[in-house]
């Protein structure tokens, strides 16, 4: 299905004509739950992975025999998916039944791989490709029309709490026979780290740059348009939560700082970088509910509408990635939001 986002409450260009300077278009991948295909993008499908490629491995010493199995994740969504889906028996209660209640009580965190060492190799998560044919302003190799997004799903990485993310560019045309079978860690060191399958439907809208990197001047005319804080409600039209930055994840456009300040991200070559993706917990929240696309006005409180591909970053947070435009080989740059 198409995703619509609503026209913005207002013509924020019209109010302040000096934000066309701070303008940029984004694209909002808008992932829902389905069944894409290697030749699809998607969040949580299966890669175009060329068969005699190696699959990508984290070393970096830290524990991983305890956690989630990646399995028991797999199958305790689909059950809850099922189960609320349809329609109870005359009298039953909704939900799981009693049997599937009790075979998802079974499933528990725990020491489920106790024959890995903390260095043995462990393949990483495949989370996301985008092809650039569906995202036609990706970043990245110009000579390359597939990006493929892999993380480690433990966090204890570079000295930090954060997943290892690794990305890989290539031409889909080059890719001869596919891998048949991806493989993926038998634990996870959290649920949220394994994407649940989505198609996804790339819609172009434009943002403007977070509040706090516009010129003091700017802000400050903004700030006095938007009032009092004690006198806006749930009907205010605020810059930072309806006018800036599309919630969810999307490609390019302006990174959302909702942990730390903002900031510049600069190449180490001295290349000011530019957003490549968003990878985003939430599609919306109760602070961007203006974003909600017109298709899912509807449905935006029911269960999961909101956490459709089941990732979560910190807590609730986002994933901000960062790649050179001067030199696509170039290390990029991850910041971790919440």
């Amino acid at each position: 299905m198409t995703r619509t986002t609503p026209r913005r409450p207002v013509d924020v260009e019209g109010l302040f004509p000096e934000l066309a300077a701070y303008r940029a278009t984004a694209t909002r991948l808008h992932p829902r739950p389905g069944s894409p295909g290697v030749v699809d993008s998607s969040v949580g499908g299966p890669f175009l992975w060329p068969a005699d490629e190696p699959w990508p491995v984290c070393t970096e010493t830290h524990r991983r025999r305890y956690g989630d199995r990646t399995e028991d994740v797999r199958t305790t969504r689909r059950i809850l998916a099922e189960a609320w889906a349809r329609t109870p028996a005359r009298g039953a209660e909704p939900g799981p039944t009693a049997e599937e209640g009790e075979l998802l009580s079974s499933f528990k965190r725990g020491r489920h791989a106790p024959w890995l060492e903390d260095t043995d190799p462990i393949p990483l998560l495949a989370v996301a490709q985008l092809y650039r044919r569906d995202v036609p302003a990706l970043g990245g190799p110009a000579d390359r029309d597939l990006l493929q997004i892999l993380w480690c799903p433990f966090d204890a990485h570079h000295g930090k709490h954060e997943p290892a993310v690794e990305l890989r560019w290539r031409s889909a045309a080059e890719v001869g026979e596919v891998l048949a079978e991806q493989p993926e860690p038998v634990v996870v060191g959290s649920e949220g780290y394994v994407p649940s399958p989505c198609v996804l439907d790339p819609e172009t809208v434009v943002e403007y740059q977070d509040f706090d990197l516009l010129p003091p001047d700017l802000q400050a005319r903004i700030e006095e348009w938007e009032g009092d804080e004690d006198d806006q409600d749930e009907d205010s039209v605020l810059y930072w939560s309806d006018l800036s930055i599309a919630p969810g994840w999307k490609a390019g456009g302006f990174a959302p700082w909702t942990a730390t300040d903002p900031t510049s991200v600069v190449c180490a070559c001295g290349t000011s970088m530019e957003l490549l993706i968003t990878v985003a917990s939430r599609e919306w929240d109760g602070g961007s509910r203006s974003w909600i696309p017109l298709e899912d006005r509807a449905t935006a409180d029911a269960m999961d509408a909101g956490t459709p591909t089941h990732v979560t970053v910190g807590r609730w947070g986002s994933m901000n990635v960062f790649v050179c435009p001067k030199d696509a080989e170039h290390a990029p740059r991850f910041f971790f939001q919440g």
